[in-house]
């Protein structure tokens, strides 16, 4: 690398140091910067030629720089021979102005060191193209040394020169006396130029119609630049010494055959004897064949045998040789018609410009680009030509590459964009506007491109509007998404809703419908489809343009409608236009067609959904009932040892649920019913977090107790009865709630009634013995005593109270859940009426024994009735063998009104709870023995 950049600073510096050394001090410096050393020209190649520019103006030209060191070896007197032959043509070539000719831009110049003068942009001299490369710069150009000339270049550049000619003869009365490759340039856009007068021979008589050229001798001892080339000299110039317009034709004749044949010259001169040279090129030339000819074209070999005929007489002079047919090429005519451009008129360049394109594909790329596309772009200064000019540039920059159009054809296209008049310039533009997003870089698209296309959709003329509309969707895929969304929708949309004509409606329709692709899903779901309900008009082909627009974005892959577009939005729109009275059956047709394929994919999307949400509700379901099932069963497990405590609800109401169990069944009946709504899963997790804490706990485990067999022994049956009759109503009227330590609160309560003042009601109760229907009810399995006094039991006229009942589980006692039990008492009717015992009937069930038990009981409760309970009249009069606390008729306060206990809804009939026979045969035996 560091190699690399060495040389090119060695490069750069020779190449400096000679500009410097070669121009320095001249007065050509001033006013032009002397760029790089590019070819070289002139006599001898003698001229090296650089590129520059004027400082004032920045205008690029061609600096010739003649170095006086070439001459160095040169006596004083062969010096001035030499610099004045070169003034000489330089002064002559400044003096002449023709478009054959090389333009001089500022005359010669002379300094110590060198001799300079500028000229138009050159390329390089003809004899560097055809291989001559003295004095040209090293390494050598890859543009001369890659340079080839294409048949239209050689047939229109040797056209050129002969029209040179025929000016200097015709009109300056002169002969050029050297006529060489080496003083034939090439100007940067590829015309063929003539310099080097430094032989020229003016007319001694130009008013006459026959002009007389003197000629010097040839001079064998002066320098060589300050001689003709002989190689391309006439006969006549040596032999006899004589000159004239036709030697000039030689020359030409002998260029033509240098070009055809690799820049090699016919005859090859030996300048040491060039008399003898000369004389066997005579001889030569009167034999000249066709064979020696057969580089050259067919169609102009036998005019270049003319020209180099030994008699000045038969060659073809300069007009004549303009109009043959060799140069009658399409090309060459078309290149000889730009350069006559500036004399035509505006008709007539119209014409020229209207046939051009299909001349353009059969010319060279780069000789379109040297040759016409400068005079094309030179046309846009005038706009009525600029419609004719563009559609030619615009040809020419589909064969450029990006950055030939960037640096050759944008820069005068910009002023082109701005224009508004005359109105075909933005229809071309538009035509071509793939062309121009595809190589015009971004910037330049959004300021100057896409502009052009939003006045278009702008414009006053219809069909101005309607060409943009039917062009857009031909290159929307090059448009930016920005640009597209933020400022050609809508100035679609507004030219859809504003314009009255029904042609730019339909069209922007179908615009809007061909560029649904290039456009994002949401934007076409936000701003295009509520859109369509705006249109105002109901025109068949504009409702044709809406369905059409509704089914592109429903049946695109990228695109498409959601659901609750479809029903909210879509189907509401479009039914009511598929009735309209304009449509025919075809288009109705089309609106049912799409519609029906609307429904169907909301029905299949919605179903859809509703299945999937039905098996994900359904699967949380049995998850969650897993769930409480599990934590169910760890809570019942922990909470056996204390079901016993929940065996009593509240007093006077239906007493005893379910428990847990009914809980947790709650529970998970409630978890069934839940939605999947934040609140509810809080809900659920928080019941989950308590089945865990539950399941954590340790359970509370029964102690293990050995149950003893009652031992069977002979009973009083009426005892018995009375003791189970008394026990079972202490239980149903005892409703105090069960607390943790297994023992019962005193609570209210009251005996039996008997002795009241009204008898007991025979409708059935709800008497319950508290204790789960499907276990037996072992009597042993409690134990009664007397406490200390907590309650007024049954009020009297002293302060007495029931004693403290303590129902303490036995070893032989097995946890029991709770249930719910009634207990009520009916108002007592009569004051001395028996008891209604079917309590007893319900209790023992369908397992009685035969004996006629219920007549037994009856009277043996009557005695009991009549032994302890006072007659009607006497408060207080005796005490009840139970003890001395448990005085019970006449108190103050007892009676049915008295006591909220005797609420009617407290005496249901007990529903018949002691199903369990296996339980009941028990109790038959322990009764019965």
């Amino acid at each position: 690398m560091e190699s690399m950049l060495n040389k090119l600073k060695s490069t750069v510096t020779k190449v400096t140091a000679d500009v410097t050394s070669a121009v320095m001090g001249n007065p050509v410096t001033r006013e032009f910067d002397v760029g790089r050393h590019i070819a070289s020209g002139g006599n001898g190649l003698a001229w090296k030629i650089f590129n520059g520019t004027k400082k004032s103006t920045k205008q690029e030209v061609a600096v010739f720089v003649f170095d006086k060191k070439l001459i160095d070896k040169y006596q004083k007197f062969e010096k001035d021979q030499i610099i004045d032959s070169l003034k000489r043509g330089v002064q002559q070539l400044t003096r002449l102005r023709h478009p054959r000719l090389l333009t001089v831009q500022h005359p010669l110049e002379e300094s110590r060191d060198c001799l300079a003068f500028c000229t138009e942009p050159v390329f390089a001299s003809l004899a560097n193209i055809l291989g001559s490369w003295d004095n040209l710069p090293s390494p050598l150009p890859s543009d001369i040394k890659e340079y080839k000339l294409y048949d239209v270049e050689t047939k229109y550049g040797l056209l050129q020169v002969s029209e040179g000619l025929s000016f200097l003869y015709s009109s300056v009365k002169m002969v050029h006396g050297n006529i060489t490759p080496e003083n034939i340039i090439l100007n940067k856009s590829g015309a063929w130029k003539i310099m080097g007068f430094d032989f020229c021979i003016q007319s001694t008589n130009p008013s006459e119609q026959e002009p007389k050229f003197p000629c010097k001798e040839w001079d064998p001892n002066l320098p060589s630049l300050c001689l003709p080339n002989p190689e391309y000299l006439a006969p006549e110039y040596i032999l006899s010494v004589s000159c004239e317009t036709a030697s000039d034709m030689y020359s030409l004749g002998a260029v033509m055959y240098a070009v055809f044949n690799k820049g090699k010259p016919i005859f090859e001169v030996n300048k040491q004897d060039i008399y003898k040279s000369f004389s066997r090129q005579l001889d030569q030339l009167s034999r000249l064949s066709s064979s020696t000819l057969q580089s050259i074209p067919e169609e102009v070999r036998e005019h270049v045998k003319l020209l180099l005929n030994v008699a000045p007489a038969v060659r073809p002079d300069a007009d004549q040789m303009t109009k043959i047919p060799f140069f009658d090429d399409v090309g060459a005519m078309t290149l000889q018609y730009f350069d006559s451009l500036f004399q035509r008129d505006n008709l007539q360049k119209s014409q020229f410009f209207k046939g051009l394109p299909k001349v353009l594909p059969k010319l060279p790329k780069r000789v379109i680009i040297q040759r016409i596309l400068p005079c094309l772009t030179s046309e846009f200064v005038n706009p009525d030509m600029v419609p004719f000019v563009l559609p030619n540039v615009l040809l020419i920059a589909e064969e450029c590459t990006k950055e030939e159009y960037i640096r050759l054809i944008l820069p005068d296209l910009g002023p082109v964009f701005k224009q508004q008049e005359p109105i075909q310039i933005l229809l071309i533009f538009l035509q071509k506007m793939d062309l121009l997003l595809t190589k015009t870089p971004p910037d330049e698209i959004k300021n100057s491109v896409l502009p052009m296309v939003y006045r278009a959709l702008e414009a006053p003329s219809i069909q101005i509007q309607e060409l943009c509309l039917n062009i857009i969707p031909t290159f929307a895929n090059l448009i930016d998404y920005p640009s597209m969304k933020n400022s050609l929708i809508p100035r679609i949309k507004n030219a859809c809703l504003q314009t009255s004509s029904l042609a730019v409606r339909v069209n922007s329709l179908v615009c809007l419908g061909k560029i649904l692709e290039y456009l994002d899903k949401w934007f076409v779901l936000d701003d295009i489809l509520p859109f369509l309900q705006q249109i105002p008009s109901k025109e068949p082909a504009v409702l044709m343009g809406i369905l059409g627009i509704y089914k592109c974005t429903f049946t695109h892959k990228k695109l498409g409608i959601t659901k609750e577009q479809l029903a909210g939005k879509v189907l509401p729109h479009l039914i009511p236009l598929s009735i309209e009275n304009n449509l025919n059956l075809n288009q109705f047709n089309s609106f049912i067609c799409v519609i029906k394929d609307m429904l169907n994919r909301l029905e299949a999307e919605h179903k859809t959904k509703l299945e999937q949400l039905h098996v994900m509700q359904e699967q949380q379901k049995s998850l969650d009932i897993a769930n409480q099932m599990s934590v169910s069963e760890d809570a019942r497990s922990s909470s056996t040892s204390n079901q016993i405590d929940k065996v009593f609800n509240t007093s006077g109401t239906d007493l005893l649920t379910s428990g847990s169990e009914s809980k947790e069944n709650e529970m998970s009946s409630t978890q069934k019913k839940a939605s999947l709504t934040l609140e509810e899963k809080q809900k659920l997790a928080k019941e989950q977090e308590q089945a865990q804490k539950l399941k954590s706990q340790q359970p509370l485990k029964p102690q293990a107790s050995v149950i003893t067999p009652p031992v069977k022994q002979t009973k009083d049956l009426t005892d018995t009865l009375i003791d189970n009759m008394s026990s079972l109503a202490c239980h149903s009227i005892n409703k105090a709630k069960v607390p943790s330590s297994n023992t019962f609160s005193s609570v209210p309560s009251m005996g039996v009634g008997m002795g009241f003042s009204s008898s007991i009601d025979n409708t059935k109760r709800n008497i319950t013995n508290g204790l789960n229907t499907n276990m037996g009810f072992q009597t042993a399995g409690f134990s009664m005593g007397a406490g200390p006094t907590t309650q007024n039991f049954f009020g009297g006229p002293s302060a007495t109270a029931t004693t403290k009942m303590n129902i303490a589980p036995t070893a032989s006692m097995p946890n029991y859940s709770p249930m719910n039990a009634a207990s009520a008492i009916s108002p007592l009717t009569q004051q001395n009426r028996p008891p209604d015992m079917s309590a007893l009937d319900n209790l023992f069930g369908p397992q009685k024994p035969k004996v006629s038990m219920k007549q037994l009981a009856q009277q043996k409760s009557s005695q009991w009735v009549n032994q302890f309970v006072p007659q009607q009249g006497s408060p207080g009069a005796s005490t009840s063998v139970l003890g001395p606390q448990m005085n019970m008729i006449g108190q103050p306060g007892f009676g049915i009104q008295g006591n909220p206990f005797f609420s009617p809804q407290n005496f249901a009939q007990p529903a018949n709870t002691m199903t369990n026979s296996s339980s009941a045969s028990n109790d038959l035996k322990d009764l019965f023995g």
